[in-house]
């Protein structure tokens, strides 16, 4: 081990002194200014934060690279430096014009900057190829320049950057990498040829996400001859139902543009009318549109232009309070507990917060106030923390479920926390630190047709595809296959 150190020093030496001997040019005072950027990650979040303001795989891309710099600097400067304490180059080994006003006084191995940068470019190539390989040049010259100014040794970049592209790997332990594929579904369905949008009512949700764009205009392109309607209240589906019933047969088609809970509206008036459903992506996630495999207002134009449309499970929920019965329809999720608390205080913090620190700020105040509840899960007595109930068999199956496979399973994917063991909360937030919740006493799983879950201490609020529903007793769960012909 001695004789190897010695060996990476000399050469470490060696190479500093040869890099020290280049002449000068332009390109030293740029490595010093963008060696200085990417102090404490700024220069990453910063690219991050333009990646995250891009389309869905962007910000798929810059929040795994976020995570994978959270593992790297804390491997690096707060194990790599306290375990192998090494001094920095000699200033004078490198010319004063390349020199940094402030040197690190830290250890010099490794180099939690090269850590930093391999582990966010090879966190967004591992999403997006392209944006990785557009990221990649800057993150290497990140790694160089710390030799280049005389920070590190060779050595000490190469360190960071094996700790930095591990990190990156590691995120896969508990977020995984899904193909960017449409769910899977055998079940072809019959739907007319919709050319520029003849016959077909589409409702628009202007305040779904992106505010300052509506898709409308994109839709009047592709369908000129398509009703637009925008919503006139919070009933989307009895305006729909009054607009279909004063057309009187003479709508072939729904339409939508929005997110998953006025997707979810309109696909229930779809399924009780027979009608098939074009979708366009308007949402801020649209991880329906995502499963569906309808990616753009092109994708929708072609599938209607062809006629081509699948059967897909919708999930269903009754709601049955002492004074009332209801019932939702969700194309994506559904639950009880936790969170629809967190929704209702998340859309109150949306009055002066932006939609994601509000829903941070939200899920961290529900999680410290949460009220276990008793509930009857088809007839067997249970204490829990939540409940989630999923349209269609979901992966992974540990905390956080993100696609699935297939739309057309006739299965519910329920999910729920207990409560009745020692610690549960700080159990269950372990187990999901460490990917281990499918091993967790706290965590179980299943896949059902059909789920009755009542009460017993009082109401609660259903919320479903990610908006509140009523106040309810007893809650019937349902899945419905096939219930939806939708267009793709």
């Amino acid at each position: 081990m001695r004789r190897s150190a010695r060996k990476v020093n000399r050469f470490d030496q060696s190479l500093v002194r040869r890099l020290g001997a280049l002449p000068e040019t332009k390109l030293d005072y740029r490595l010093k200014r963008l060696t200085r950027s990417a102090n404490h990650g700024v220069l990453w979040f910063s690219v991050a934060t333009i990646l995250a303001s891009g389309n869905r795989r962007g910000r798929r891309a810059a929040f795994r690279g976020v995570a994978a710099i959270a593992g790297a600097s804390a491997s690096a400067n707060l194990i790599g430096k306290r375990l192998f304490p090494r001094r920095r180059p000699a200033a004078e080994l490198v010319p004063m014009h390349r020199r940094l006003s402030k040197r690190p006084t830290s250890s010099s191995f490794p180099s939690g900057h090269a850590a930093s940068a391999a582990a966010f470019s090879t966190a967004v190539a591992m999403e997006h190829p392209v944006l990785g390989a557009t990221v990649a040049p800057l993150a290497a010259a990140v790694a160089y320049s710390r030799v280049h100014t005389g920070v590190h040794w060779p050595s000490d970049v190469a360190a960071g950057t094996a700790i930095g592209v591990t990190a990156a790997l590691a995120t896969r332990h508990w977020w995984p990498l899904h193909p960017d594929v449409p769910a899977q579904t055998a079940h072809r369905a019959d739907a007319p040829v919709m050319v520029d949008g003849v016959d077909m009512l589409v409702l628009v949700n202007p305040g779904s996400g992106d505010r300052n764009f509506d898709p409308v205009d994109l839709a009047r392109i592709a369908w000129p001859s398509a009703t637009f309607l925008y919503p006139n209240g919070n009933d989307i589906q009895e305006q729909l139902r009054k607009e279909i019933e004063r057309r009187a047969g003479r709508v072939k088609a729904l339409g939508v543009a929005g997110g998953d809970g006025t997707v979810a509206a309109v696909a229930s008036v779809a399924a009780e009318t027979g009608l098939p459903l074009a979708l366009i992506p308007a949402g801020t996630l649209n991880h329906f549109a995502r499963d569906v495999g309808v990616r753009s207002m092109r994708d929708a134009d072609l599938a209607t232009e062809a006629g081509s449309a699948v059967g897909i499970d919708l999930g269903e929920v009754e709601i049955n309070a002492s004074d009332s019965n209801s019932q939702r329809w969700f194309v994506n999720t559904a639950s009880l507990g936790g969170y629809p608390e967190m929704v209702r205080l998340r859309e109150k913090l949306e009055d002066r917060l932006p939609k994601w620190p509000a829903m941070v700020i939200a899920t961290i105040r529900t999680l410290r106030h949460a009220r276990p509840l008793r509930v009857l899960l088809n007839g067997d007595a249970r204490l829990v923390w939540m409940v989630f109930v999923g349209n269609g068999t979901y992966a992974p199956k540990g905390f956080a479920p993100s696609a699935r496979p297939a739309l057309d399973t006739g299965l519910l994917d329920v999910r729920y926390l207990r409560a009745d063991l020692p610690y549960s909360r700080a159990r269950f937030v372990l187990a999901a630190l460490t990917n281990s919740l499918n091993a967790s006493h706290v965590y179980r799983q299943l896949d059902v047709a059909e789920l009755t879950v009542e009460l017993l201490d009082g109401n609660r609020r259903v919320a479903t595809d990610g908006e509140v529903g009523p106040l309810g007793r007893h809650f019937r769960f349902r899945s419905r296959p096939s219930a939806l012909t939708i267009y793709r």
